[in-house]
């Protein structure tokens, strides 16, 4: 961790190493990742069998035995405790009705009484979602992925997710019939992006792919990108916190832990205008660490990629974090709706004290899949939107076409285009 002062001259230079974690994919993984999928494109089911049996330590027969039965999900809901069930079903609940709102309509205007113009909504087919395994198992993220695409009207969701050694968080199971997801693979990394980019007998072909993985998995997806749509190229997980000196160091202490636990390139930062403030905090981000079962982890990504920055007022607060467009933003200060109109770059917004980003990870009800690595500058959250296709309805009727025609001719003839203006001009008579 680093203590830094947004005034130091070399401060720049220091907070680099931060901001570009993460960015080099190497040449070796994007080569390993281009060999797997044209393996899959051209082999099929045999190589999506042949890596997952190689990768996840299995020793499936066909690529049949990767999905998983309706038996084995009714087991999971034996295995997991009503206690559990019940707050995934508060969380797919409260993740439904916050996507609701987000749901547009097929529109029309006839405001011209003889053209009709209009944009037609229609949900995607068929998407498929990736949900990370390893080391951890994530139903939250099974949730933030389907529970949109169902809501968008998307009639089929295929959810794939890496099983080492065969077994599957029985909670991620219950979270994906939950949640409306159709079918699921036990099938993860570059095979899984690219079975369902392009198909095989048994993976279907999907419309678009969406969901967080490791290094190989969204360079898999950044490479596929334009044969199926994709949600975003994630990065590692970061969160910066804006303090004012006000509120609990314990509690921001946990705040930024909760995302150094991710994994070791996650990044978490402190921004304050109370120096004084910020050593408390450091003082209880090492106390915390040493309860966390995941103290490897999380002191890993604390050592290298956490940060407390001082600054003199929140207005330099506020342009560092606009400049770095963080992917959780917490507003720990005193009155956070008076700075909220001034924040320009977020992810997601995380308002007062007692609003942990944490919430917003599971039930709050907004998407916890967000853009990283400074992508909030022009990326939002996944949303309805993703899972959805817009298409432009123009209709013109015969008194229309003879009102405007003529200006359409002379577009086309600034353009040098003379068989669009005759399409025009053919229908008012002007030319044979």
């Amino acid at each position: 961790m680093q203590f830094l002062d947004i005034h130091d001259k070399d401060f720049n230079q220091k907070f680099a190493a931060i901001l570009s974690r993460g960015e080099e994919t190497g040449r070796e993984v994007e080569q390993v990742v281009l060999d797997i999928i044209s393996a899959v494109r051209q082999r099929g089911d045999g190589a999506v069998l042949e890596y997952t049996n190689r990768f996840d330590r299995l020793d499936a027969k066909g690529v049949s035995e990767l999905q998983v039965s309706d038996e084995e999900i009714d087991y999971a809901f034996a295995r997991c405790k009503s206690e559990d069930i019940d707050a995934l079903k508060l969380a797919v609940e409260r993740v439904a009705r916050f996507h609701e709102k987000q749901k547009q309509e097929t529109w029309l205007s006839t405001e011209e009484s003889d053209i009709m113009l209009g944009q037609m909504v229609t949900p995607l087919q068929r998407v498929g979602i990736y949900v990370p395994g390893g080391k951890a198992s994530y139903p939250s993220s099974v949730i933030m992925n389907a529970v949109p695409a169902k809501v968008a009207g998307v009639p089929e969701v295929i959810m794939v997710a890496p099983t080492p050694g065969g077994e599957i968080n029985p909670h991620v199971l219950v979270a994906a019939r939950l949640s409306g997801v159709d079918r699921i693979f036990r099938l993860g990394g570059a095979q899984a992006v690219a079975a369902l980019a392009y198909g095989t007998a048994t993976i279907p072909k999907v419309d678009k792919i969406t969901g967080p993985g490791n290094i190989y998995v969204a360079t898999a997806k950044k490479l596929v990108f334009g044969q199926v749509g994709i949600d975003m190229i994630a990065g590692p997980s970061e969160i910066l916190v804006i303090n004012d000196g006000s509120g609990t160091p314990a509690h921001i202490a946990a705040d930024l832990l909760s995302q150094a636990e991710h994994d070791e390139l996650a990044s978490s930062i402190l921004i304050t205008t109370d120096r004084g403030f910020g050593k408390k905090v450091a003082q209880e981000v090492e106390r915390q660490l040493a309860l966390l079962s995941r103290e490897s982890i999380a002191r890993a990504s604390w050592d290298k990629f956490g940060a407390i920055i001082s600054a003199s007022d929140l207005d330099e607060v506020i342009e560092f974090s606009n400049r770095i467009a963080p992917e959780h933003l917490e507003l720990a200060v005193s009155d956070p709706f008076a700075i909220l109109p001034k924040i320009k770059n977020a992810g997601a917004i995380f308002m007062g004290h007692f609003t942990p980003e944490a919430a917003g990870d599971y039930l709050a009800g907004p998407n916890h899949t967000l853009p990283t690595g400074g992508t909030a500058r022009f990326f939002s959250p996944l949303s309805v939107d993703d899972f959805v296709k817009k298409s432009s309805i123009v209709y013109f009727s015969e008194s229309g076409l003879n009102r405007l025609g003529r200006q359409i001719v002379r577009i086309a003839q600034l353009e040098g285009l003379e068989a669009h203006g005759k399409s025009v001009s053919i229908r008012l008579g002007e030319q044979q």
